[in-house]
């Protein structure tokens, strides 16, 4: 059985203090690979929490329809149509500048006043430009 008396363990604390202050930036520095291990594994656990979001899928080669009105109306063309047989780019009869046909300003457009065409130069023969409100343009 071993007995402890008061100046054994005052000696032992002594060591660990002078071997503290010895070691004192090796120590800081394992304590922050510490901290950010557990930082690091704790952010890891809580994103197991956060909902995932689902994919979009288009089948059928249709575009998203959604229950609002405004927007069924806009996207109930199939995607193939839109562009194949009417063409990449749209302007508008009395309008300066073309778009892609998903884009808002070519969504505003009324149906009579479309011009489709194939390509951009083609749009550009005519005199339109590149709309700004589009990106990719």
């Amino acid at each position: 059985m071993i007995i402890f008396d008061k100046n054994m363990l005052s000696n032992y604390f002594k060591k660990v203090h002078s071997w503290c202050l010895e070691n004192k930036n090796d120590l800081y520095i394992a304590a922050l690979i510490l901290f950010v291990s557990l930082a690091s594994f704790g952010l890891g656990r809580l994103s197991i929490l956060w909902p995932k979001k689902e994919s979009i899928k288009i089948t059928n080669g249709q575009l998203p329809i959604s229950n609002d009105n405004r927007t069924e109306q806009k996207f109930n063309k199939p995607a193939s149509i839109i562009s194949a047989a009417e063409g990449k780019y749209v302007a508008s009869k009395s309008g300066t500048a073309y778009h892609y046909p998903w884009c808002p300003g070519a969504l505003k457009i009324k149906e009579e006043n479309k011009i489709f065409f194939n390509t951009k130069e083609e749009a550009e023969n005519k005199r339109y430009k590149p709309a700004g409100n589009c990106p990719g343009l």
